[in-house]
């Protein structure tokens, strides 16, 4: 570690202490060609993740989009802001953990899908119209359809019913 008062390479760790968020460690310093002493702090360095789109374009991982997603789907609904952030911290904890810089957009779209699914079946389908381009009312009842048969009906606002509308 170069000095910062005289620039010499020399220098001795005198003491070494976690930071204050315990994502750094702090390192008092001092220098053997003018004795100064300095703090230097050392981190994990952050690799970006890159999402792969669909036309082949990369881009880095983004959680204001998947937020928007998110809230764009569950918009009126009872799904709450603690939920939505917490999926998110959970969804890039998960993508960082599978080693890969480069994660497909599809990989990343299933995920939220499932987690909507899990949470709201309304914000499910509003989000998988957007995410599978539904062209018409059509790709809505197939969806529907498919969840009907897999025993995942929607369910209704009263007492979670599944609700019997095909």
């Amino acid at each position: 570690m170069k000095c910062p008062y005289c620039g010499d390479v020399n220098n001795k760790v005198i003491d070494s202490r976690l930071g204050k968020e315990g994502d750094a460690i702090r390192r008092r310093r001092e220098c053997l060609g003018c004795a100064r002493r300095f703090t230097t702090y050392e981190t994990v360095e952050d690799m970006p993740l890159v999402i792969v789109k669909k036309d082949g374009r990369r881009e880095p991982f983004s959680r204001e989009k998947v937020r928007a997603g998110m809230l764009r789907a569950c918009e009126k609904r009872t799904v709450s802001m603690h939920d939505i952030e917490e999926y998110i911290e959970q969804l890039e904890r998960d993508l960082r953990e599978t080693g890969e810089k480069e994660i497909p957009s599809r990989e990343v779209g299933e995920r939220v899908m499932a987690k909507l699914h899990h949470l709201d079946d309304v914000a499910y389908v509003r989000f998988a119209s957007v995410y599978r381009e539904f062209k018409d009312v059509n790709d809505f009842i197939t969806e529907l359809k498919r969840m009907l048969d897999h025993g995942q009906a929607p369910k209704s606002e009263q007492g979670g019913r599944k609700t019997d509308f095909l």
